[in-house]
């Protein structure tokens, strides 16, 4: 079954290398986690396919949550103004947290939620992304558990959306020029 839409121009993951890694995450987390009771953050909306495969892959025993936060700016630049719009339904105060994020670009919306969360006192806070866009880095993010460096382009699926659409496709694609308006040249 081909699910590439003619609004993607290159696969860039495979659903099946990004369930490979998964697997390789969930040991990992399993490893670093296995003396306590981690308590997964996930920040919406781009965490939540890979936070539904993942917490499958952690053979312990953890707990989840979920954040939302809005950023100010435009489409394509952040401003580095950001809100939370959804908070944690448990208090984090004396726990092990990790930050679940679908990806990680500028770091400026992540860096905001770490420093929120660090203001709540959890014992620890570690921070697992799918996706590290590390070329458009603006703010230091310490990430303990990656899935994959990307090249700075504009991708969508696996949870991942562009005007709240493509978030369905099941891997990890570079969407149109065309379609974001972004201009390479």
């Amino acid at each position: 079954m081909n699910h590439k839409s003619d609004d993607i121009v290159e696969i860039l993951i495979t659903q099946e290398a990004i369930q490979r890694r998964i697997v390789e995450m969930g040991r990992e987390i399993a490893a670093a986690y296995q003396d306590c009771l981690p308590l997964l953050v996930g920040v919406l909306k781009g965490c939540v396919l890979f936070m539904s495969d993942l917490v499958k892959e952690v053979e312990i025993p953890l707990q989840m949550d979920f954040i939302a936060v809005m950023s100010y700016g435009g489409v394509h630049r952040a401003s580095g103004a950001a809100r939370i719009t959804k908070d944690l339904d448990c208090v984090i105060e004396g726990r092990d947290v990790l930050l679940v994020e679908g990806i990680i670009d500028t770091g400026m919306t992540a860096g905001y939620l770490l420093r929120n969360l660090e203001a709540r006192q959890p014992r620890s806070i570690r921070v697992c992304t799918l996706l590290d866009k590390e070329a458009r880095r603006i703010v230091r993010i310490p990430i303990a558990f990656r899935g994959f460096n990307i090249p700075d382009r504009f991708v969508v699926g696996y949870g991942l959306d562009f005007r709240q659409l493509y978030r369905n496709l099941p891997y990890i694609g570079v969407l149109s020029d065309e379609i974001t308006g972004l201009n390479r040249n």
